[in-house]
């Protein structure tokens, strides 16, 4: 993780791990609590920050 802006993770992952960490990421986010409303994460991909927003 390079940093957090707001409600978002900034994460540096090797080319070779972004297919895992866009299916595994959103999974154990979301799995963090059990609330009466889902918790949702997306994921974004990109060479920087504004792309993958």
């Amino acid at each position: 993780m390079v940093m957090q802006v707001h409600d978002e993770l900034v994460l540096e992952v090797p080319d070779a791990e972004v297919p895992w960490a866009q299916e595994a990421l959103p999974r154990l986010m979301a799995s963090v609590a059990q609330l009466k409303v889902p918790l949702l994460a997306e994921v974004g991909t990109g060479p920087n920050w504004e792309q993958a927003h």
